[in-house]
């Protein structure tokens, strides 16, 4: 028999089974349940969702994170490229609008041009021709331009060209398709003007400088002569129409030490930025070749003036003179 300490005293396996998993499933579901029913009714558990809700959000943030990044340097790209895609389809749009303003305002003003020689093609005589300038010349020392007009389209030598603003220069050379136009400012130009507002008469000259005026010269230095003057066309040269105008004078001087004072003239036309003009026919002259054109003395203060027996030709005391 074996002794007492050395027995076995552990319940057998019948009696250490506990319950059963069926039961203990049972017991969790009941408890599942009323846990539920008890959290819908009375919101037990509330509280303690709250309290993890508010605990996990930065760890839930941080998980996020990432995605959102990526998302966001996504969204970034694709942004960037549709913005430069949008800023080239407006550089471009403006560009184009720029050009069509551009036109329209060039249309616009050649258009008040033309409607501007239009009225004054109406009081000019019959064989005026209207022509088109088409450069400026190359030589640095005078002011001309070209035209479209020859002697094709009746264009003759010494023939006025104007435009509405007044008298513009003088037919110079004359090609079958193309005329030289010698404008005022030239120094090889004269033109024997008038005074509106003291009707005395003179001679204006270009002075061909790089500010491209005119001089009223021969001038006494105690003549009647204010800045602002209107100066036109005489028409005693036989070659420009009267009543044109010329110029406005913009400065006088007068010196003790000279008889005759300086006269400072701003022509009243340009041909910047002109692209119509309108060429008149010569005046017909008298065939008495010893007539004075010029009105009595020559321009320069010499001899009276002969005119030429050849009616396109210039008279010495006006026009171009030849060098």
């Amino acid at each position: 028999m074996a002794p007492p300490g050395t027995l076995d005293r552990t319940p057998p396996p019948f009696f250490r089974q506990g319950a059963s998993a069926r039961s203990q499933l049972a017991l969790c579901a009941a408890l599942a349940v009323f846990l539920m029913v008890a959290d819908h009714r009375l919101q037990i558990t509330q509280p303690l969702r709250s309290t993890l809700a508010t605990v996990l959000l930065p760890l839930q943030h941080a998980a996020l994170w990432p995605a959102r990044a990526a998302g966001a340097v996504t969204d970034y790209g694709a942004g960037l490229d549709r913005a430069i895609g949008e800023n080239d389809a407006l550089r471009r749009q403006l560009a184009s609008q720029s050009e069509s303003i551009t036109r329209a305002a060039r249309l616009e003003a050649e258009n008040a041009e033309l409607r501007a020689l239009m009225g004054l093609r109406a009081a000019t005589p019959p064989g005026t021709v209207q022509a088109e300038v088409l450069f400026e010349a190359a030589d640095r020392y005078s002011r001309k331009v070209m035209i479209d007009r020859g002697s094709l389209a009746g264009i003759t030598l010494a023939s006025p060209v104007i435009h509405e603003a007044g008298l513009l220069g003088q037919v110079t050379r004359v090609y079958p398709l193309s005329a030289e136009v010698t404008l005022l400012q030239d120094q090889q130009i004269s033109v024997p003007v008038l005074n509106q507002r003291t009707r005395q008469r003179g001679v204006a000259f270009g002075d061909g400088a790089d500010d491209a005026g005119m001089e009223l010269r021969f001038v006494a230095a105690n003549a009647d002569v204010q800045v602002g003057d209107e100066l036109v066309t005489s028409g005693l040269d036989g070659v420009y129409p009267p009543g044109l105008p010329v110029a406005r004078v913009a400065k006088v001087q007068r010196q003790a030490e000279t008889s005759f004072a300086r006269i400072e003239l701003a022509p009243a036309a340009s041909a910047d930025g002109r692209r119509h003009v309108l060429v008149l026919p010569m005046r017909p002259r008298k065939a008495d070749t010893n007539a004075d054109v010029g009105g009595g003395a020559d321009s320069r203060g010499g001899a009276p003036a002969q005119a030429s027996s050849n009616p396109a030709a210039p008279s010495p005391a006006t026009g171009a003179r030849t060098p």
